[in-house]
């Protein structure tokens, strides 16, 4: 196979490019865990920041607060937690993805799920005349 040769001019306008695209891109600079508010904060050189409730991601659910204070950048696309060996990408976070589609759809039926309590609670409420009518604007 043969070389590919790569004039210099045209390197160095791709560079040129390249260097000017990152530097209108919000690229991150530091990530924290929160004990407070128990979030991560991913602050960006833009000076925007993403807050991420941390033990929404899966694999973090039950992570101490010590073990979310490891939380790394992973370059400029991700972040990293070495003791769980757990990587999510910041695109994803900043898209809501905080884990497999299985987990995800887990995540979204806790509210549909029945229960006893629910079923009661439903009952109680439809014996009072159930959900108020909204009133006429008439």
């Amino acid at each position: 196979m043969g070389d590919i040769k790569l004039e210099d001019s045209r390197y160095e306008a791709a560079t040129r490019r390249g260097e000017g695209e990152r530097a209108n891109m919000p690229v991150p600079a530091a990530v924290r865990f929160d004990e407070r508010t128990a979030r991560l904060i991913v602050e960006f050189t833009n000076g925007a920041a993403l807050l991420v409730p941390a033990r929404a991601l899966q694999g973090l659910e039950d992570a101490t607060d010590a073990e979310l204070a490891e939380v790394e950048l992973a370059g400029e696309t991700g972040l990293h937690w070495p003791s769980r060996d757990i990587d999510f990408t910041i695109a994803g976070l900043m898209q809501g993805i905080f884990g497999t589609a299985q987990f995800m759809a887990g995540q979204r039926k806790g509210g549909q799920s029945r229960s006893a309590a629910k079923v009661a609670a439903s009952r109680a409420n439809g014996a009072k005349g159930g959900r108020p009518r909204k009133a006429s604007l008439s």
